[in-house]
Formats: structure tokens, C-alpha cells, sequence
């Protein structure tokens, strides 16, 4: 469906040697979440393999992608270069591979930002994109063990930890970021609120139990 051998051998011809070995690790990340969380195998591998599809354009091409369509950049995507790749990799897939599936694109344009209320989709690709086989940075284990165990834990703990480390250096976070962070962390204490709840329900009714037998 995806013409998944064309695109391997563009990605190849045009992405520098370590740039294309990431992609195809990302590819294969996103293949096992999808098989784990039961999201579309298919869609999840080509969506990690063509993710940054547009990283090492030129800085010009980027920019003229990024204000080209329909996937507008915040203040401080539009302030950072770094970010650009996602909303230009999405816009260069519609036009030019005419990938019309939203879930697809909205996976590429959002893998370094992230935003709130993420499809499963999106979240296996920002995961994945983070737990590569080649990814050797301090925490990555940690992050492979989340990834392993609750996706949403593994996104709440990828974006405490992009935000500290971009206000540590200065920089601007995009309110999409801003957002999901607070997304997942209301969700986490949700999450916690609900088994704190029912402890102390189980904790009720195996006193009264306890009483009713005595």
C-alpha cells in the first residue's frame, strides 16, 4: 500500500548513511509497539521509516515546506530549525508521495513535539523515534523499559524531560509540547487518583469481610 521498497530505496539515495541506519531502526521500534499495543503494523513501520524523511534538506527547502501547507508551526517551531523537519516531512509526504492519511502525517509533523491527546500512532512513533536501537543516551534504558511497559508513562517521562532540558538551555518550547506534557501528566495523576480509590475500597470491603466472618 505504502510502496514501502520504493521509499526504503529513496530514503537511502537521499538521507546520509547513519540518517537512513535511524530510520530504519525507528521503522523496526515502531513495528514491535504496534504489535504490542495493538496498533496498524503497517502504518506504524512506514511511518517510523519515513519520519524524517526531510531532516537533512536544507534549511531553505525546510522553511518553504513549513509555511507552504497546512501544518502551521507555533512561535517557537518557527523559531527553531531543528523542529522543522516534522511539519516539512509531513507536508513533502502529502505533495509529493501523496499520502493522504491524516493519522500518517499528523505522526511525522508531530514525532519531535508532541501534542496533547496523541493518536496511538503518534505516541509509537515519539517513542519510538526515542528508544532506536542505535539511541545510547543517558536514560534510554529507562525509557525502553516504559516504552515496554505503558506507553503514556513512557510519553509523560519523554516530555519532562524534553522541556527541563530545553529550558535549561534557554530555548523556546512549543505550546504543543507545553500541552501534551500537561495532557499525560493529568492523566498520571488521574491514573493514580483511581487506584488510590479503589485501595481503599478493596481495603473496606476486606474489613468488612473480616467482620462479617468474625
Amino acid at each position: 500500500m505504502y510502496q514501502v521498497k520504493e521509499k526504503i530505496a529513496f530514503l537511502e539515495r537521499t538521507l546520509s548513511a547513519k540518517r537512513f541506519r535511524h530510520s530504519c531502526n525507528v521503522a523496526r521500534a515502531s513495528k514491535l509497539l504496534a504489535q504490542q499495543y495493538g496498533a496498524d503494523i503497517q502504518k506504524a513501520y512506514f511511518a517510523g521509516l519515513v519520519h524524517d524523511i526531510c531532516k537533512e534538506m536544507p534549511f531553505e527547502k525546510q522553511y518553504e515546506f513549513v509555511i507552504a501547507g497546512d501544518f502551521k508551526p507555533d512561535f517557537a517551531e518557527l523559531h527553531s530549525k531543528k523542529l522543522w523537519h516534522g511539519i516539512a516531512g509531513a507536508y513533502f509526504l502529502k505533495t509529493e508521495f501523496h499520502i493522504e492519511d491524516e493519522d500518517i502525517l499528523n505522526a511525522v509533523r508531530f514525532h519531535t513535539v508532541g501534542r496533547a491527546n496523541m493518536s496511538i500512532l503518534e505516541e509509537i512513533i515519539y517513542i519510538a523515534d526515542m528508544i532506536s536501537e542505535e539511541r545510547d543516551y543517558k536514560g534510554v534504558d529507562k525509557m525502553r523499559r516504559l516504552a515496554q511497559k505503558n506507553l503514556h508513562s513512557a510519553m509523560l517521562e519523554a516530555l519532562q524531560d524534553t522541556v527541563s532540558s530545553v529550558m535549561k538551555k534557554n530555548g523556546f518550547v512549543p505550546v504543543y509540547t507545553i500541552e501534551a506534557y500537561n495532557f499525560y501528566m493529568h492523566m498520571a495523576l488521574e491514573h493514580k487518583e483511581h487506584k488510590e480509590k479503589d485501595s481503599v475500597s478493596n481495603s473496606k470491603k476486606g474489613a468488612s469481610n473480616h467482620a462479617q466472618k468474625s
